[in-house]
C-alpha cells in the first residue's frame, strides 16, 4: 500500500499546529499570503520580524526534512518550468483576488466557522476542479 498520503496527513497537521499557535499566542491568524504580503508592500508593521520568521520557516522546513534524510515526496507534478511558473503566478494572483490563501481561508477562517472563509475556500476548490476537468479535457492533461 502507498503510503504517501502519510506526509500530506503530517503536514496538514504541522499546518493546523502552527495555526493554532499563532491564533493562540498572539491573536492573530495565519494567512500565508497576507503575511508575506505584508512584507512585500510594507504593511507588516511592527510585525515584520515575526513576518520574516515565519516566511523563513516556510522555505527552511522543507529544505530541513530533506536535509535530515527524509528524501523527496512524489508530487506528481508537471515537468515543465514554464507550466509551473504560469500556476505560481496565476496562484498569486487568486490569492490576492481572494483576500486570502488556503491557510487563511481554509485553515483558520473554516476552523473559526467563518462565512467569508467557508465561502471563498468553496470559490477556489470549485476553481481547482474545474481547471484540472478542463485542461484534461482540453489538453490531455499537460
Amino acid at each position: 500500500m502507498e503510503v504517501s498520503w502519510l506526509w500530506g496527513l503530517f503536514g496538514g497537521l504541522i499546518i493546523g499546529t502552527a495555526a493554532s499557535i499563532l491564533l493562540l499566542g498572539n491573536g492573530r491568524i495565519m494567512g500565508a499570503s497576507g503575511i508575506l504580503g505584508g512584507l512585500l508592500d510594507g504593511t507588516a508593521g511592527r510585525g515584520w520580524i515575526e513576518a520574516v520568521v515565519f516566511v523563513a520557516a516556510l522555505i527552511a522546513t522543507p529544505a530541513l526534512l530533506h536535509y535530515l534524510g527524509t528524501g523527496t515526496v512524489r508530487t506528481n507534478a508537471t515537468a515543465s518550468p514554464v507550466l509551473l511558473i504560469a500556476g505560481g503566478l496565476a496562484v498569486g494572483l487568486g490569492t490576492r483576488l481572494a483576500n486570502g490563501c488556503t491557510s487563511g481561508h481554509g485553515v483558520c477562517g473554516i476552523s473559526r466557522l467563518s462565512v467569508r472563509g467557508i465561502v471563498a475556500t468553496l470559490f477556489y476548490i470549485g476553481a481547482g476542479v474545474a481547471t484540472v476537468a478542463c485542461l484534461r479535457l482540453l489538453a490531455g492533461g499537460l
